[in-house]
């Protein structure tokens, strides 16, 4: 894996100190798991453009899947959601398919961009234009169409509703895709990786009102119990991440619980949602070793058996991925 400093460096820093440099030290291996699982929503790094070398707290795709394999993790459903990643993520994944498999789409934050929109949201960052937001939104979901038709391609997202980093303006541009990506993965028969951020109840409204996908996925579940009791009856499938982790979600983990086992799915969303104990590490999909253990304890089953679930789950949204 890629560091900057050797593991005894790190540990000889202050506590200043490492509180800075842990943002671009990547963890370190876990222990193997004593099962097969897959990531079921990551962004790795992939070379584009100009930009050939990884930035620090990044890998290159191959010494992902060598640290993947070293960890157990056996795939990886990487997520392009901007225009000029969408070909660079298909790239990696039919090039190394037993490691990697995509997701596309146009993120909420960017469809709003696409429509010109830069309002500050309640998050209060500014909101700035890159030069692919010259593409109206239309252009930019057709792009994602087109990509999509590589059988490298599993999965529609992140698509999705955010009304926390874009504004009101902006809802009615990430309404608008999402409702395309929708149609998208109806079309093409694929799952769709849902994004939803403060926007629970307007998720759920889209997606009754269009008809949802024969597979659903919410990525990096934010609900409470009551929402992952809704999604247990449509059969959609709650994806947890490290944030499960962090001592104050205790609402998170009650919707983890609340959840049917067989709709459960673990990711990373690296490099953010570090688990506990490397929050504020970049992550990693051969981090996701402590977050399924975690989960696993949460569940009171054995490491084998949750990595069994798991595994069954992620296979059924996407088929068969990898080699376990």
């Amino acid at each position: 894996m890629r560091n900057e400093l050797a593991p005894e460096e790190f540990a000889a820093l202050s506590a200043k100190e490492k509180k800075r440099a842990r943002r671009w030290y990547l963890p370190d291996a876990p222990a193997r798991l004593v099962g097969p699982v897959i990531d079921n929503h990551t962004h790795i790094w992939v070379p584009a453009g100009e930009a050939l070398t990884p930035p620090r707290g990044r890998m290159l795709p191959s010494e992902e899947a060598a640290a993947m394999d070293a960890a157990g993790v056996c795939h990886a459903i990487t997520c392009a959601c901007e225009v000029p990643d969408l070909l660079p993520t298909v790239a990696v994944a039919e090039a190394d398919r037993a490691h990697f498999s995509a997701a596309l789409a146009i993120h909420p934050n960017e469809a709003a961009r696409h429509r010109g929109i830069t309002a500050t949201g309640p998050d209060g960052l500014v909101q700035e234009l890159a030069a692919h937001h010259t593409l109206s939104l239309e252009d930019a979901i057709g792009r994602v169409a087109e990509a999509a038709r590589s059988s490298a391609v599993v999965a529609i997202g992140e698509t999705g509703l955010d009304y926390f980093r874009t504004s009101e303006e902006g809802r009615a541009a990430q309404i608008e895709a999402f409702r395309a990506h929708l149609a998208l993965a109806r079309e093409l028969d694929l799952p769709v990786q849902i994004h939803d951020r403060e926007a629970h109840a307007d998720c759920v409204e889209v997606l009754r009102r269009d008809g949802a996908p024969s597979r659903v996925v919410f990525h990096a579940f934010s609900g409470d119990a009551a929402l992952a009791e809704l999604c247990t009856q449509e059969g959609w499938y709650g994806s947890f991440g490290g944030q499960m982790t962090y001592p104050a979600n205790d609402q998170l983990r009650a919707a983890f619980q609340a959840f049917d086992p067989a709709l459960l799915l673990a990711e990373t969303d690296a490099p953010y949602l570090t688990p506990v104990p490397w929050r504020g590490h970049p992550n990693a999909p051969y981090v996701m070793a402590w977050t399924v253990r975690f989960g696993a304890e949460l569940r009171g089953v054995s490491e084998a058996d949750w990595c069994a679930q798991l595994l069954e789950n992620t296979r059924a949204v996407y088929g068969e991925l990898g080699a376990a």
